[in-house]
């Protein structure tokens, strides 16, 4: 077992990280002064003036987030980028799953969590803000949309930050972020929490990818597509569950704002957890700690080996396009799928609240029926996993986008009728809707030949932010349709993805993807 003190050896300086983490610690509990100076007006702080202690508050966070930066940065970066170029690290097919699997998956599921409880409590917190700013659901559209905004920019950056930093501290640098962002519930301007929010967004776009990428790395091949599905899928349902969890039980007492500060305990709890996630075994040997990285290696099964490095290779092969109507046609139809799905998470579910409120349900019952509705599709993930890895990578995404459809129109319903409970039909979309995200990046990576897989994963993860950033410019210039409109609008991208799905995609599971590579212009329909 690796020691586990010595999980930021070869960095910077330790100390400086556990500097920024406390700069940034204290800087947020300067502002709960003025959170609580509020208490009497339900904690509405609108128009209300910042202390210099708020100011000085900011000034710490800022700084301690880059000496933690600082302080997580590896030695010699040149060097260590120039060694993991020739390193590739891969579990063996068979390899059997242990304690050390079962603790990784743990905890990055609890990461997830944590992550996507912030953009989903979003829709949580617009009609507190509509009410205490007094201002219109488009002006408080802008605080998701930049949000948004964020989740991509950060979708980009995380990226180059996982191969500068390495996996864990990348998950540690994020961590620290989502601390300073807490303050956004102290903020008294809106301009701020737009700010702030950008910020949060920034912090949590490149989580999911960065996880993707260390389960790939530590998981057998045999377990790694039921692995992902059910991180993936955990971490999706789980955070919605959370963030209508904790509106339901604090928004009544706290106001809105509370949901923003508790990104000052869970960020902690992340730092926390980063002492359970192990170094990744390709930036350990690149630091030369070859021991520590064969304990690594040795825990979970894998296995190291050298690779050609890029310059090595032909030149046509780093700009090969996509070849056929095949390719083209799968990546059309993946590409619809996550545009139906950004629609649906970053829009529909965003908005839904907000009409539930305007139909004369309260912020507490509100949240408490889309918080049932989030433990109805809990253990739905499992059987998602269970099929995507046993029966069918194809048809399971192909299951959960028709289950989507299933509550697209039981939305539609609701508003055609008048009458029923939302918690069926937002059960069905919040199943159906993680059910895809928790697929659709495993499937894509998993169907596209490899001189184009990063480019065609890539574009399809852009594309359920793109979803998304449509979604919310249509909140911002007030054109938002009533929630039966919008389910019906919504339908017709996610009918286009069900069949173009189920015609151009391919069967992977227990596949060769090196065969996608031999055979790019054959007939690839599963």
């Amino acid at each position: 077992m690796v020691n586990q003190n010595n999980v930021l050896a070869g960095r910077q300086a330790v100390w400086a990280f556990v500097l920024g983490c406390a700069a940034v610690t204290a800087g947020v509990l300067m502002h709960i002064p003025m959170f609580l100076m509020g208490r009497d007006m339900h904690f509405m702080l609108a128009g209300m003036p910042m202390g210099w202690d708020m100011v000085a508050g900011m000034g710490l966070i800022v700084l301690g987030v880059a000496v933690a930066a600082y302080g997580l940065l590896p030695r010699g970066v040149g060097a260590h980028r120039t060694a993991t170029t020739g390193i590739e690290i891969a579990a063996p097919e068979d390899a059997h799953l242990g304690f050390a699997h079962w603790r990784l998956m743990t905890v990055l599921v609890v990461a997830l969590v944590i992550d996507v409880m912030k953009p989903a409590s979003l829709g949580f917190t617009v009609p507190g803000m509509v009410a205490e700013y007094q201002v219109g659901k488009a002006t408080v559209s802008l605080v998701p949309f930049f949000a948004l905004i964020g989740t991509v920019v950060g979708s980009v950056v995380w990226g180059v930050i996982a191969d500068i930093y390495g996996r864990k501290a990348s998950i540690l640098l994020s961590a620290v972020m989502f601390v300073g962002t807490s303050i956004c519930g102290a903020m008294p301007s809106l301009a701020w929490n737009i700010g702030m929010c950008f910020m949060m967004g920034a912090a949590a776009g490149g989580m999911l990818p960065v996880t993707y990428a260390l389960l790939a790395e530590m998981m057998p091949s045999k377990h790694r597509g039921w692995s992902l599905v059910l991180v993936g899928g955990l971490g999706a349902v789980g955070g919605y569950f959370a963030a209508s969890g904790f509106s339901a039980l604090l928004q009544p007492t706290f106001g809105w704002r509370i949901l923003w500060l508790l990104n000052l305990p869970s960020g902690l709890l992340l730092v926390v957890l980063g002492a359970f996630i192990p170094e990744s075994a390709k930036f350990l040997l690149a630091r030369g700690r070859r021991d520590e990285a064969a304990r690594v290696m040795a825990q979970f099964g894998a296995s190291v080996k050298r690779v050609a490095a890029p310059a090595a290779a032909p030149a046509k092969s780093s700009h090969a396009p996509l070849r056929g109507a095949k390719l083209v046609g799968k990546l059309a139809a993946l590409s619809i799928a996550a545009i139906s799905w950004g629609l649906i998470n970053f829009g529909l579910l965003l908005w839904l609240p907000a009409d539930l409120v305007s139909k004369g349900y309260s912020v507490e019952v509100t949240s408490r029926l889309l918080a049932a509705s989030a433990l109805i599709a809990f253990p739905t993930v499992f059987v998602a996993a269970f099929l995507y890895s046993r029966w069918s990578t194809k048809w399971s995404l192909v299951s959960a986008i028709a289950v989507t459809l299933l509550g697209l129109l039981g939305v539609m319903w609701l508003e055609l009728s008048g009458r029923g409970s939302p918690v069926l039909p937002v059960a069905l979309l919040i199943v159906g809707s993680n059910g895809i995200i928790a697929m659709l990046l495993p499937y894509a990576a998993e169907s596209f030949p490899m001189r184009v897989r990063g480019r065609a994963t890539g574009w399809v993860a852009a594309c359920t932010k793109g979803g998304g950033v449509f979604a919310q410019a249509l909140s911002i210039v007030a054109l938002v349709p009533p929630m039966g409109i919008a389910a019906a609008i919504i339908l017709a991208p996610a009918v286009a993805a069900l069949g173009l799905v189920a015609w151009f995609g391919r069967e992977t599971r227990g596949g060769d993807l090196r065969q996608l590579d031999e055979a790019m212009d054959e007939p690839l329909i599963g």
